[in-house]
């Protein structure tokens, strides 16, 4: 199940940027599992990761690795996602960094590892170690695709995104994501990767991340889960030749943004059993903090998902929600709600140009509409989203067998 287009659009290569892609068995045979990244020297790389106490033996390989050097390779597996596996897993991110990095000739502080899939369980370093040399063979910069079909899990389409701006010499910006349950990201999504060919420093290119972030993977919830393993690595290679500075830096978030909201939005259209893709709209808050509180107790309420599965205008529940958010002061009163431009709730009750059909109508199509007007401020945020089916139970309760 999913929602939306399922093409992938054109993923325009970025020059210094290379991805290569192989089947290693790690979970499934004859699956993409395993990909390879080769960044290019001197590059410029900024990442945020889950703020998840748990977080997995790669997330913590990474920080300390960061820190330290300019990356040059990113290693990623999926089927297996390293995380609750205690100092092992921490040896076997090493060992898979090590083996990489004697495969091309680097630093092994220049490898960044990444993993995704079940926790708890140990990596089959057997498969893994065997399949980075197929991948390494594979590196070129045309391999996007391959690589957004690799890097998947419970997935159901691959997610990408890239956009090309400027007039005289053209930046290109392209990124591609991975993520369907285990949804609601603290400072990233599930596992995203986007590069440019601009050129942009070390502190500029951490704002713009940090920025683009917030504005769409620090939006999206399928099941309020902040996974162990969220990523989300910018790169900027330079090649073009374009300087991004103070002047052209909105201009540079602003394409970077539609890149990062493009993939965000596709996680959710894929979310795990998802029959809707829902926008929470809180208009008229009197603060961002205040605006993303009720949006997420919409968004997260599973009385509220469960009637966006059903199709079912059961406004009474997303009255319930708002009220329970813990806004301070919430006039009841001044609350309006709205179900694709249809008026539901007004003054507190039931709009008096309401009618149930007309509910049922707004209710119909894929794409859902929430809104709820505050009217105690000026502030406004969306927040994105998915109904809850029996198709995600399924999913999840069988993810192990």
């Amino acid at each position: 199940m999913a929602t939306g287009n399922s093409e992938l659009p054109k993923l325009h290569p970025i020059v210094g940027f290379k991805l290569g892609t192989t089947s290693a068995g790690i979970k499934t045979a004859g699956r993409p599992d395993l990909v390879i990244m080769e960044v290019s020297e001197n590059s410029s790389v900024a990442a945020l990761f889950t703020k998840n106490a748990f977080c997995a033996a790669p997330v913590t390989v990474c920080k300390q690795r960061l820190s330290r050097c300019r990356p040059r390779y990113l290693v990623t597996n999926t089927g297996n996602a390293n995380a609750g596996t205690g100092e092992q897993g921490l040896l076997d991110a090493t060992l898979t960094c090590s083996n990489l990095a004697a495969l091309a000739g680097v630093d092994i502080d220049t490898i960044l590892p990444f993993s995704t899939g079940v926790i708890g369980e140990p990596l089959p370093m057997d498969r893994l170690l065997a399949g980075l040399p197929g991948a390494f063979a594979n590196l070129r910069e045309s391999g996007w695709a391959q690589a957004a079909e690799g890097i998947l899990t419970t997935d159901t389409r691959t997610k990408g995104s890239s956009v090309q701006f400027g007039d005289d010499t053209p930046i290109t910006i392209t990124g591609i994501a991975k993520g369907s349950g285990m949804i609601k990201p603290n400072m990233a999504t599930m596992l995203a990767y986007i590069a440019t060919d601009a050129a942009v420093d070390d502190e500029l290119l951490h704002r713009a991340l940090t920025l683009a972030t917030e504005k769409s993977f620090n939006r999206i919830t399928v099941d309020s889960d902040t996974s162990t393993n969220d990523s989300v690595v910018l790169i900027a290679t330079g090649a073009s030749g374009v300087s991004i500075d103070e002047i052209s830096f909105d201009n540079f978030v602003e394409h970077l943004t539609k890149v990062f909201t493009d993939l965000a939005q596709a996680i959710i259209r894929d979310g795990e059993g998802a029959t809707k893709f829902v926008s929470v709209v809180i208009d008229g808050a009197a603060s961002q903090a205040e605006a993303l509180q009720v949006a997420y107790t919409i968004a997260e309420s599973p009385l509220v998902k469960t009637a966006l599965s059903a199709s079912d205008p059961n406004w009474g529940r997303i009255l319930a929600a708002i009220g329970r958010s813990g806004l301070k002061d919430l006039d009841v009163n001044e609350v309006q709600l709205l179900l694709n431009s249809v008026l539901i709730a007004d003054h507190g009750a039931r709009a008096s140009t309401y009618s149930e059909d007309a509910g049922k109508a707004a209710m119909e199509p894929e794409d859902i509409e929430i809104r709820v007007r505050l009217n105690r401020g000026s502030i406004s945020e969306t927040v994105w989203t998915t109904d809850l089916t029996n198709e995600y139970v399924r999913i999840n309760a069988e993810y192990r067998t």
